[in-house]
């Protein structure tokens, strides 16, 4: 690897680059995504809903608290508002759903850049080392394959490692994608079962 480092050019510079940046984003969405805010939306309805029928909507709120995913915190900013109406509570909901959105994201639009990005960077290495390949055959006059062969090597080890980047990127975005979409369900799943709870049942018991 070292060797085809050196071999391929300043345009392997760049392609570590993209190797560094997207083994952090890939870290860092592998505990955020499957780790940190992993939840079972319908279990902790169920839980949610028990604990404000036997302790209120304080104990609500304070088992969101100690629950660590958008959904929770969805369902933390209605329980907020939970005496101030239908449309306060689903008000409160867009917006939170919106600051969710933006963490689950996070990161995301990066990958899609990266998995986009490296192949061209590889495809610059394949042109820069022909250049050097027909350049080498200017200078000598003739083509021998000891005076082509530091060129090409340039070229084919660029094109590899673009693609050798790009590839588990592109398919480890399309995997992240399919969890932001899943939690964004949840969202709208714990969303509309709260909001729809508390209006049928907390409400009216209130009054």
């Amino acid at each position: 690897m070292v060797r085809e480092f050196a071999i391929g050019g300043g345009v392997m510079w760049f392609l570590l680059i993209c190797i560094i940046l997207g083994l952090a984003i890939i870290l860092e969405r592998l505990y955020s995504l499957l780790i940190k805010i992993r939840l079972n939306p319908k279990s902790f309805m169920e839980r949610l809903i028990s604990t404000i029928d036997a302790q209120g909507v304080d104990a609500g709120i304070a088992l969101c608290d100690q629950t660590s995913s958008p959904a929770a915190k969805i369902a933390k900013a209605i329980l907020e508002k939970a005496d101030k109406g239908k449309d306060a509570m689903e008000e409160v909901a867009t917006r939170s759903a919106a600051v969710e959105l933006a963490f689950l994201d996070r990161g995301m639009a990066l990958l899609a850049g990266l998995t986009t990005v490296a192949p061209f960077l590889g495809f610059l290495g394949t042109v820069t080392g022909m250049i050097r390949a027909f350049a080498a055959i200017a200078a000598a006059g003739e083509v021998e394959p000891t005076i082509v062969a530091s060129g090409i090597s340039e070229a084919l080890i660029t094109t590899k490692w673009g693609l050798l980047i790009a590839t588990p990127l592109a398919i480890l975005h399309i995997l992240f994608s399919g969890k932001v979409d899943g939690y964004t369900r949840d969202m709208e799943e714990v969303a509309a079962g709260l909001i729809d709870y508390l209006i049928e049942h907390y409400q009216k018991r209130k009054k």
